[in-house]
């Protein structure tokens, strides 16, 4: 248990002195399914599903959430994507020009876009060449003006999970906050980090719908932290940041969780018959082990077979140009057939 944490000091003075905009849909509180005329937040009055702003604390979608993710709702904050849920966090705990953050290349591109967005300096440290955080170094790193350190595990593109223990320690040591992005964690062997939110106040850890619950389109971000942070994240979120069309449509899908898990089974499976496939192809030189819905492949030259896969009209990502990834080219995981094509494209390629 991290005891010596203090959140008040990593907030930015003007978010500790803010009054949120208070929403007409904010101040009322009642239950939504009674018999009410709403004229209070000068919409469209005539219904079409649409005309009437949506929940702003998303509580039906939250609870549901919620029960899911086995947290509390006051634990959670959702977001446009997991890159809305990024930027709040910037803008609540970084001074522009005076703070700083670190990350850990190869990683995540946004962290590094959206620290040059708020004007905060972003503090490298690559990955050691097994693709694990170097500890040692980030904490060389740290100094009062550090307030985020962001660890993506299962890391993209590397598809690797980090270290419980190495994630630890940096949690242990670090008073600023750790943010750990579980993008792919439904892919993963690994336990979600949200299991130590008690442990660690400390601790944020975000998630998305868009991989394992097939819901990129409508853009849905989970934050889940402790009550305190995500009450200072409320202060600074628009007040209607997720969209009726977005909850309403994640509702449906986290109400079927069996469909997600075959769903992901199947990725799974697919993964492993895809590793097993490319194994043998002579221009791939090296797979490197996955925690994720995709591999990153070492090949004998990634611009000239990203070329030649384009041409055959198959759209893979050449991550050549980030840290440690030289010649590699990262695959999602596709449906049986769509990685059926990418071997069979493989194998004919001279």
């Amino acid at each position: 248990m991290k005891s010596n944490f203090n959140i008040d000091a990593l907030v930015r003075e003007n978010v500790k002195s803010l009054q949120p905009y208070s929403s007409a849909r904010d101040e009322f509180k009642a239950s939504w399914s009674e018999d009410l005329v709403f004229l209070d937040a000068n919409e469209n009055p005539f219904e079409n599903g649409v005309n009437r702003y949506p929940d702003p604390q998303q509580h039906i979608l939250k609870s549901k959430m919620a029960e899911i993710k086995n947290i509390e709702t006051a634990q959670m904050l959702l977001g446009n994507g997991s890159d809305e849920v990024l930027d709040l966090l910037f803008r609540a705990f970084c001074e522009p020009n005076e703070d700083n953050v670190i990350t850990m290349p190869p990683t995540y591109g946004m962290y590094g876009v959206l620290a040059g967005i708020n004007a905060v300096e972003n503090r490298t440290v690559f990955l050691t060449d097994d693709f694990e955080p170097n500890t040692d170094e980030i904490l060389k790193k740290v100094d009062s003006n550090t307030k985020i350190i962001f660890i993506c595990s299962p890391n993209n593109p590397t598809a690797n999970s980090f270290s419980d223990e190495i994630v630890a320690e940096i949690i242990e040591k670090f008073n600023g906050l750790v943010v750990i992005d579980e993008a792919y964690i439904d892919f993963s062997e690994h336990e979600s980090w949200t299991r130590k939110l008690s442990s660690f106040p400390n601790l944020v850890v975000t998630q998305t719908l868009s991989k394992a619950y097939g819901m990129a389109g409508i853009r849905l971000g989970i934050c889940m932290a402790s009550e305190e942070i995500i009450n200072i994240l409320n202060k600074i979120k628009p007040p209607y940041n997720v969209n009726e069309l977005t909850q309403t449509r994640a509702l449906e899908q986290i109400s079927n969780p069996e469909l997600i898990a075959a769903e992901v089974a199947d990725i799974l499976r697919e993964r492993k018959l895809l590793i097993k496939a490319l194994e043998p192809i002579g221009c791939i030189e090296h797979i490197f082990d996955t925690d994720a819905n995709f591999l990153l492949v070492r090949v004998d030259d990634a611009q000239k077979r990203y070329i030649q896969l384009i041409e055959m009209g198959i759209v893979v990502r050449n991550r050549s140009k980030q840290p440690l990834c030289n010649n590699t080219l990262r695959f999602t995981v596709g449906t049986p057939s769509e990685n059926k094509r990418l071997i069979s494209t493989l194998k004919a390629l001279d």
